[in-house]
């Protein structure tokens, strides 16, 4: 199987086995970029369009912005999006599952060692902005390798897109439309959770939930028998 090819259109009410993972590292995504945008200097770890108007902002003299700080998280990003990549080649006789899980297990070891370096020091912002982007670019590239219709777990913009003009009142028949207003409120309440923690704890907790939150994605992912009985689809009559 090659996971680098689309999935096919999904069938209307079809059910996507992987979509609990993906809405729940979804909302790890906006956790992580509260905790990066709010704590870590307003660099985004996840939402790479972000740092690039940063940069632009920062190279202005805008006050308030860091173009170290959005260039690492840059760097990282695209590592860990390479290493998703490299993947692919090891991993493309496994089932999508099986991929998941090994990446979303891969995060939340990242995200763990990112939450232990925050409870041990205050003073290693530069660290903690890479090993995120790192976790972050590791699973952007997979979930597009697994090209899930209308979940990418980190950006919006053409989720949004495609809420509107895929309406009705655009003369559209609402696609996904479920799954697309998932996406969007798993990040809200993911970014409203991280920057209440932040305000009010510090960077180590809210990065604990984020690991936590991982590692619930990994558990989310199903197993074999699962997505074999969900891609054959209901018994006939």
């Amino acid at each position: 199987m090659n996971l680098n090819q689309p999935s096919a259109p999904h069938a209307t009410g079809a059910r996507e086995p992987l979509l609990p993972a993906l809405m729940t590292v979804t909302g790890v995504s906006g956790l992580i970029d509260a905790i990066s945008y709010v704590g870590l200097g307003h660099v985004f770890t996840a939402n790479m369009t972000g740092n690039v108007v940063i940069i632009g902002f920062a190279a202005a003299g805008v006050p308030g912005f860091s173009v170290l700080g959005s260039l690492v998280s840059l760097a990282a990003f695209l590592v860990g999006a390479g290493i998703a990549g490299r993947l692919e080649g090891v991993l493309r006789t496994r089932t999508k599952p099986v991929w998941l899980r090994l990446i979303l297990a891969v995060e939340t070891v990242l995200l763990g060692v990112a939450t232990v370096i925050a409870f041990v020091t205050s003073h290693a912002v530069l660290a903690l902005i890479a090993v995120s982007a790192l976790a972050m670019g590791l699973r952007n590239g997979t979930v597009r390798k697994l090209a899930v219709p209308d979940v990418t777990t980190t950006v919006l913009t053409l989720t949004l897109t495609g809420l509107a003009s895929d309406s009705s009142l655009a003369g559209g028949a609402n696609p996904r439309v479920g799954r697309r207003l998932a996406s969007v409120l798993a990040m809200l309440v993911g970014a409203f959770v991280g920057a209440l923690l932040v305000r009010h704890t510090g960077l180590g907790w809210p990065l604990l939930v984020s690991t936590l939150g991982a590692a619930v994605g990994v558990l989310a992912v199903p197993r074999a028998s699962a997505t074999k009985s969900a891609e054959a689809g209901p018994p006939a009559n």
